[in-house]
């Protein structure tokens, strides 16, 4: 058997390949849209590529099953329930696809959406012990899947949390104790809460350690998993949404063109969105007016996807050399409208110093005295999210998590200096930049973020 994890950090994201070495073939589960990786692993083992599984409608991506089914003829299949616009060949309940020796059996397991499945891998047909599960979005090493992301569609938390209970305590936490787990996610994910580290487990390591996964009622179960999400990113509806319909494979490549600055700056006037990916200080030290900072050290695809209104046309400004990486980021969250980059950045700029600006930011020493001067303060952003606020706040600082501040800018006085905050420093870059870039004029963001404030106050 042939079981690879492919881990998207970026995300968060895994996805897998099972196949029997046997007979060479194959299945994908889960695939992000760049496909390469699957489909060049899957030529260099002798592979053929039958099928593409997707454990549920993911919300955070743009599954690639078109790109993998448009290179090798796979079918692609889903949970018997899910509501898609295409063709798909339709997964019940205890349904085996024989790879050969290899065996995927179907398992239902609703509550995340409704149309969610696990996939139990088997080395042999006949064992009892399963060799692992491929969870999806249901659960987590640490945690379970959120119940509230299917909303906008019509299936509410109330719904679908009950549902969640029954697949985690009574199919899932049925399984053996040896078998081993394959979440669909890790650490960072806004599909969870509490995710671990860790990107594989046991079902007896999450029986033991699991908060949710603890004896408990379905009433208990329910509060749980409610309590405590953050925000959910705008772009996941429209994630979901493409995910259900039908649309052409994307090609990556094409959409990584050069741009002349005079044709960038024209497209930009006609309402074109400049994502600028470099580090914060690049960006501090000159950058188109209007850009978005959006560096690729971070959540970059995450982060683009809260604050760019999806179908808007792109403009890519990067570091030279990672132009296509940062396309690819972009595609993989369905932002894909991509209208081209612009070469040599810095020597570009240079030739039309008219266009740019600098990004004024403030240290930690200098906000602390502006909050303490008599005088008129500066009104403080805090954009990190709800838990990590326990941590410490700026007393006088408004809370606003990064993915509200699109439809909660408004609440500001921009009356005044205002100075935004995060953790360390990415997170309020891009919400400085994105204030700049509709009309507030004062804005600075803190250097070291709200880390650094501490220390500096200590």
């Amino acid at each position: 058997m042939i079981l690879t994890q492919y881990y998207l950090d970026c995300l968060s994201q895994a996805s897998y390949l099972v196949a029997d070495e046997g007979t060479g073939r194959a299945v994908i589960i889960d695939p992000r849209i760049d496909v390469d990786e699957y489909l060049d692993d899957a030529r260099d083992r002798g592979l053929t590529v039958e099928g593409v599984i997707n454990t549920h409608l993911h919300a955070d991506f743009v599954s690639g099953h078109f790109e993998i089914a448009d290179r090798t003829g796979a079918w692609i299949g889903y949970g018997d329930t899910a509501e898609t616009r295409f063709p798909v060949r339709r997964l019940a309940e205890g349904e085996r696809i024989s790879l050969g020796e290899v065996t995927l059996e179907i398992m239902h397991t609703p509550g995340h959406t409704p149309e969610s499945i696990s996939v139990l891998v088997h080395e042999r047909p006949d064992d009892t012990v399963p060799y692992g599960v491929l969870t999806g979005d249901a659960l987590f090493v640490g945690d379970v899947g959120r119940p509230d992301l299917a909303a906008s569609f019509g299936h509410t938390p109330d719904k679908l949390a009950p549902m969640l209970y029954d697949s985690v305590h009574r199919k899932l936490m049925a399984l053996p104790d040896a078998t081993r787990l394959f979440p669909g996610h890790g650490a960072g994910s806004a599909c969870g809460k509490n995710i671990s580290t860790e990107t594989q487990s046991t079902i007896g390591d999450q029986r033991r350690t699991n908060h949710a996964c603890q004896p408990m009622d379905e009433e208990t179960f329910v509060a749980l998993v409610r309590e405590g999400q953050e925000a959910i990113p705008n772009y996941f509806p429209y994630d979901a949404a493409r995910n259900r319909e039908q649309r052409d494979p994307v090609d990556i490549d094409a959409l990584v063109r050069p741009l002349e600055p005079d044709a960038f700056l024209d497209l930009r006037a006609r309402g074109a969105v400049v994502v600028d990916a470099r580090d914060q200080q690049a960006f501090s030290a000159g950058h188109l007016r209007g850009a978005l900072n959006i560096g690729t050290e971070g959540r970059f695809a995450e982060t683009a996807g809260m604050m760019i209104e999806p179908g808007s046309t792109i403009l890519v400004v990067a570091d030279p050399g990672r132009e296509r990486e940062v396309v690819t980021r972009l595609v993989r969250v369905g932002l894909d409208d991509v209208a081209g980059f612009l070469p040599h950045p810095e020597s570009a700029m240079a030739s039309v110093p008219g266009e740019t600006a600098r990004a004024p930011r403030v240290s930690a020493g200098e906000l602390n005295g502006a909050l303490n001067s008599g005088r008129e303060a500066p009104v403080v952003v805090d954009v990190r999210g709800g838990a990590e606020r326990e941590g410490g706040v700026i007393e006088e600082a408004v809370h606003i998590p990064l993915a509200d501040l699109p439809e909660r800018m408004g609440e500001l006085d921009t009356g005044r200096p205002v100075v935004v905050h995060c953790a360390g420093g990415y997170r309020s870059s891009v919400a400085a930049s994105y204030l700049r870039s509709r009309g507030v004029g004062n804005v600075s963001d803190l250097v070291g973020g709200f880390n650094a404030y501490r220390l500096a106050s200590a």
